[in-house]
């Protein structure tokens, strides 16, 4: 059985002679080669017609963490702690997540990807939790942590999809946010949420694999439900 093809979004930066590149993190990448799939990095810049055809040929989407989504698209005014938005990102992640969804193919939001999937279906967010969520907890620990510090206890649903992947009801999640989701898109579910209430992952019911976490799970994969959870991912896209 040939192993399904995951496209991974990616990010715009400069390398240290100021060259621009196409990036990604890369525990994403052995995160999802762990679980059995081949990786494919998706890149910024192609029009809309280009993004369909690329996309007919992948088994499933990651949308991966990263700077901010400009706030202008969902109502929202920008606020001086609001960071690297690339206004093509947001163009690019947003059609992927309108394509994937009607064409139901499996996909899988992290961080930035749960916010981006929540926006792009007509969600609104928090551009700074800790200015516009009373009683919040801290959300951001970075960067004087480690990416792999477990901040805090995630509450999951216990007959959520995301429930029966982890094996668990309250993993101990990292925490690497400063926004999260406000107002949630009409047609998603929220299946896991801090002590706080704010919501920490989604899924769009009656997909064959739609699902997005607040946390970052490619830093976790020495924990067995974050292996677990793109194990899921993967063998979705293999069906």
């Amino acid at each position: 059985m040939n192993a399904p093809l995951i496209g991974i979004t990616t990010y715009r930066t400069t390398n240290e002679s100021n060259i621009p590149i196409m990036a990604l993190v890369e525990n994403y990448v052995q995160a999802i080669s762990q679980a059995g799939g081949l990786p494919v990095l998706v890149p910024l810049g192609l029009p809309e017609d280009s993004l369909r055809d690329m996309l007919a040929r992948l088994d499933g989407i990651l949308f991966s963490g990263g700077g901010d989504i400009d706030p202008g698209i969902f109502g929202a005014v920008s606020t001086p702690e609001v960071k690297s938005i690339d206004p093509d990102r947001d163009r690019v992640e947003i059609q992927l997540v309108r394509d994937v969804v009607s064409d139901g193919l499996p996909f899988l939001g992290i961080c930035r990807g749960i916010q981006v999937i929540n926006v792009a279906l007509g969600g609104t967010l928090y551009t700074h939790i800790a200015d516009q969520h009373p009683q919040a907890l801290e959300h951001t620990y970075y960067p004087d942590w480690p990416r792999d510090y477990l901040a805090h206890i995630v509450e999951v649903a216990p007959e959520s999809h995301l429930a029966a992947i982890l094996g668990t009801t309250t993993p101990e999640t990292n925490s690497l946010h400063h926004q999260g989701v406000r107002d949630l898109a009409p047609g998603l579910r929220a299946t896991a949420w801090t002590s706080d209430e704010l919501i920490e992952a989604f899924e769009l019911p009656e997909h064959p694999f739609g699902l997005a976490v607040q946390w970052h799970p490619e830093w976790l994969t020495v924990h067995a439900p974050m292996r677990a959870l793109f194990r899921a991912f993967v063998e979705a896209a293999v069906r």
